[in-house]
């Protein structure tokens, strides 16, 4: 044989010759030099499948070039990212509940497409997530105070969305609620906020989860039922109302003459919400200060978040001697995240339609991987 041959290839051109035939078919891969000299020596065409007479059974040999073998291998794994990347980008986000009050929450939600559920009960300490395909635009709010039967009719004291049901099939949260809002994009960016417009009832706070873009956590950590002026104070302090909620004019609703960035400017009440929430819608015209923005991104919003939370590790730098322990917000958005749950295999943004090429993908790398013990 040449002496341009690897070892490796000598091998594999006895098992052309029957010298140390194989089991059963198989692919031969030669460096490019290789293959010239079995063609110019006669007993093959590159890059063909081959029958030989010598072997029993007529087994069948592909001989491919190395270099075509490194470039399908580069492919395979340039393809794979892509397509990892495009069905992160068409599955939406995974929105996940955490309830760190010391009482149940009932979530309510509002949306279009409709999610799998509409309201749900969660226990103190407790998690839930929901999928949420791109395009999907809603609401989330905490109602407290809930009581219903084994049947799941009822009624909750504060943020109600008047259903009557544990489920809000459609409806909204009744005044007072703090509400956490997203429009999720088509390959573009999320809009996210947390809005004190319709007043308060329950501590709130968004995290996020990968993605790209400036990703801010935002919410609003602080008990305002606490700090509620007695005028805008429901009951015994189950909720804050909001200025337009409670007096309902037109400088305080930004209706009529006010309706404009120019006329309806923050009122006192408002900018009691915004000292405490900086990060929070506290009036209809608060964009600047109060809309987020991330793509790719999942979410977690936490009931009573503590207040190490008000910082994500977006938003500063994380000191080394700092630690939350089970309570801390971070750990629960990590925990729940795209890349970690991709890490061992349970990405929750891997996305039906996507699973298919996916698994073909990784057949072609597990296949090609496979030819290098040779």
């Amino acid at each position: 044989l040449p002496h341009s041959f690897h070892p490796k290839e000598k091998r594999l051109v006895q098992y052309l010759y029957g010298w140390e035939a194989p089991a059963s078919s198989a692919v031969l891969v030669f460096s490019h030099q290789a293959i010239k000299s079995l063609v110019s020596i006669g007993h093959c065409s590159s890059l063909s499948l081959l029958d030989h007479p010598p072997f029993h059974h007529h087994r069948q040999y592909l001989l491919i070039d190395h270099k075509y073998y490194i470039m399908g291998l580069f492919s395979a794994m340039l393809l794979s990212l892509v397509v990892l990347f495009i069905c992160k980008g068409a599955s939406g986000a995974t929105f996940t509940f955490v309830n760190k009050c010391d009482f149940t929450v009932w979530p309510g939600i509002l949306g279009n497409p409709v999610l799998d559920s509409t309201g749900f009960e969660l226990t103190k300490g407790s998690s839930r997530s929901f999928q949420a395909p791109t395009g999907w635009s809603g609401r989330f709010w905490g109602r407290t105070g809930c009581s219903f039967d084994d049947s799941g009719h009822g009624s909750c004291t504060t943020a109600d969305c008047g259903s009557g049901q544990v489920e809000c099939n459609g409806a909204g949260a009744t005044p007072p609620a703090s509400l956490a809002e997203f429009t999720l994009g088509s390959g573009s960016q999320d809009f996210y906020d947390v809005s004190l417009v319709d007043g308060f009832n329950l501590p709130i706070f968004v995290g996020v989860s990968g993605g790209s873009g400036t990703c801010g956590s935002t919410g609003c950590i602080v008990d305002l039922n606490q700090r509620c002026p007695t005028e805008l104070r429901v009951g015994d302090g189950e909720a804050c109302k909001s200025a337009c909620e409670a007096f309902g004019t037109p400088e305080y609703c930004c209706s009529g003459a006010y309706n404009s960035p120019t006329t309806c400017t923050p009122s006192v009440y408002s900018q009691m919400f915004k000292s405490a929430c900086p990060r929070s819608y506290s009036y209809a015209y608060d964009d600047a200060t109060s809309t987020f923005t991330c793509t790719g991104a999942d979410y977690t919003v936490t009931f009573c978040p503590p207040a190490s939370s008000q910082k994500s590790s977006r938003d500063s730098p994380k000191s080394a001697d700092s630690t939350d322990g089970s309570d801390s917000v971070e750990t629960s958005i990590l925990a729940n995240g795209w890349l970690a749950n991709l890490a061992i295999g349970e990405s929750s943004r891997t996305h039906p339609s996507c699973v298919l090429p996916l698994v073909l993908i990784v057949a072609v790398i597990s296949l090609t991987l496979s030819f290098l013990h040779l």
